[in-house]
């Protein structure tokens, strides 16, 4: 199950979030976004860290409080204390430093800057993973920078599949009944160890590798929409929810600009004939979208 932006951005959601996850009666592999709009934040707080302005800081502050209302607002009761220590660790000892660090050194390679950035980012899915994990008695965290690989190909970068399926099978071996949690969209250069990341909306991209190399029953895409639509609902009030679709409809519908799934998600499942649901997290009674052969 992946759960968006939206889904971990409010306690309402995150209360959806867990009830969706405890109706499952088999084991369930969480994947997280960043908390809705957190990921804009951290990349704006490091356009302002290079311009030498500091109030990056304040904001960060806004953020760490987001969080801890969350923390308290959802999180098992014996797990808190453990849960607000992460996020200020975090916050305190790796987001501070690295802001500080942009704010105060002028002369840092462009190289150097997008490393840090990159770095700075992928806080978005370990933080709010942290929160979603304590939601649960038998929430079972991993830590995606363990086992996701990607390697330059000139153009950007690309998953290592070789090697990140031997590192997901290490990880995932023992896998028994709870709740487990992942980030999403974060990953790490096969030679250099450098965080770095799969693309914005990557966090589908990252539940259907984990979807495919761990053969799952099904993968599901929590959103705020009830699926794919026959128009954009926006423009056309009379849009209806497309219940049932193939794998080569929905890539090229995701292909021409529907942003309900990130275009690189449908391969790998399609690959192993996994069905994608397309759920809505606000309306989970809603049939949704099925895709299968």
């Amino acid at each position: 199950m992946k759960f968006g932006g939206t889904s971990v951005g409010s306690i309402e959601s995150l209360l959806n979030l867990r009830d969706i996850v405890n109706a499952s009666s088999k084991p369930v592999l969480v994947v997280v976004s960043a908390m809705g709009g957190f990921t804009n934040q951290l990349l704006a707080m490091c356009e302002q860290a290079q311009q030498r302005d500091i109030s990056c800081l304040d904001t960060l502050e806004a953020a760490r409080k987001r969080h801890h209302d969350a923390i308290d607002g959802v999180v098992v009761e014996s797990m808190r204390d453990e849960v607000h220590a992460t996020i200020d660790h975090f916050i305190d000892d790796s987001l501070k430093p690295y802001y500080l660090a942009l704010a105060t050194n002028p002369h840092m390679p462009v190289d150097e800057i997008e490393r840090m950035c990159d770095a700075i980012v992928a806080h978005g899915e370990i933080l709010s993973s942290a929160i979603v994990a304590g939601m649960f008695d038998d929430g079972v965290p991993h830590l995606s920078l363990n086992y996701m690989r990607t390697v330059p190909d000139g153009h950007g970068r690309v998953l290592d599949w070789e090697e990140t399926g031997r590192l997901v099978k290490e990880e995932f071996a023992a896998m028994a009944d709870g709740v487990h949690v992942a980030q999403g969209f974060i990953s790490r250069d096969k030679a250099t160890g450098d965080v770095t990341n799969l693309g914005r909306g990557g966090s589908d991209y990252t539940a259907a590798i984990l979807a495919t190399l761990l053969d799952a029953e099904a993968l599901e895409i929590w959103t705020d929409v009830d699926g794919f639509m026959t128009a954009d609902p926006r423009t056309h009030p009379d849009a209806t929810v497309i219940q049932q679709m193939t794998y080569a409809q929905a890539q090229e519908m995701c292909d021409a600009g529907a942003k309900v799934i990130y275009p690189p998600t449908i391969a790998p499942v399609a690959m192993k004939h996994i069905p994608v649901w397309v759920k809505n997290t606000f309306n989970p009674a809603a049939t949704g979208t099925v895709i299968i052969d």
